[in-house]
């Protein structure tokens, strides 16, 4: 893989005396033009700061988070910068699900590296998050070496995988009603079958709840769910993730709130917690 070079400003907007922007770029690892959004905060004007990653959901865009949760203006007060990537890689020559559904393909890149035809030659989302990126943003953006990573659903599910399996990378990980055991539900079977393959230990490797069994790692997680969310217990399961953190005696903390569903109103009441809890680890 080489280094991306050239990024183009699309957008930037003053929120909270840091600037919210949007860039576009060329991307090996997906080979394809890839959008993303970044806060820099007011201290980027004199200082380097950390970074928080922000995976979004299915059928999100870099913008859902930036534009929906309010993350600004905590992040300004404590000196964050925030990098939402988009979900999937997009374009004309990007395959997408036959059916259009909803699911599969774009915008449902599920934070993994497909190795079955056609998906292989484009949807490498992991490698993106994990490597490519984060040097686009390095060379580009006043930021340290210090990140964590969060995520909403299957943003929330990457967070967590990626979290886990590279805890030299991410000081932290948190998540809102991430999918916690895809090998076992709906959408996670779907897109395990469709860029994996039938081979299910392959699956293994990108399931929260099967890795937490197995991890060394000790980077301590925070989960909220709401207990009014329409998808809690077909498809995010995270009794699953409970479960496998209490056999291992794993750093989670789970709270579970009544009344909130799967939106962003859950998102915008809760972020501020997220935010405080990286930068404790980010900072200890």
């Amino acid at each position: 893989m080489t280094d991306v070079i050239d990024i183009e400003e699309l957008s930037a907007n003053r929120s909270f005396e840091g600037w919210n922007k949007q860039y576009r770029h060329t991307s090996s690892s997906l080979n394809c033009d890839m959008r993303f959004g970044i806060y820099l905060p007011p201290q980027t004007s004199n200082n380097t700061v950390p970074v928080l990653y922000w995976l979004s959901g299915l059928t999100c865009t870099d913008e859902n988070f930036m534009q929906k949760s309010g993350v600004q203006r905590i992040a300004a007060e404590l000196g964050i910068a925030i990098v939402a990537p988009d979900t999937s890689p997009r374009g004309d020559n990007v395959p997408d699900d036959p059916d259009n559904a909803y699911d599969f393909g774009l915008g449902a890149g599920f934070y993994l590296n497909a190795t079955q035809a056609p998906w292989n030659t484009h949807y490498h989302m992991y490698d993106y998050v994990l490597d490519e990126l984060p040097k686009v943003i390095e060379k580009h953006f006043p930021v340290n070496n210090k990140r964590s990573i969060s995520g909403h659903s299957m943003g929330g599910h990457g967070a967590l995988v990626l979290g886990m399996r590279n805890p030299e990378k991410y000081s932290s990980i948190s998540a809102f009603s991430p999918i916690c055991n895809p090998s076992d539900c709906g959408w996670g079977k779907k897109a395990f079958t469709g860029y994996l393959g039938d081979d299910q230990k392959a699956w293994e490797q990108y399931d929260a709840s099967i890795l937490m069994q197995a991890s060394q790692s000790r980077t301590p997680i925070l989960v909220d769910q709401g207990l009014d969310d329409n998808f809690l217990s077909q498809q995010l399961k995270p009794g699953m993730l409970e479960l496998s953190a209490k056999a291992k005696n794993y750093p989670l903390t789970l709270q579970q709130h009544e009344g909130y569903d799967h939106s962003y109103f859950f998102i915008a009441s809760f972020i501020e917690q997220h935010l405080r809890f990286h930068w404790k680890h980010l900072n200890p």
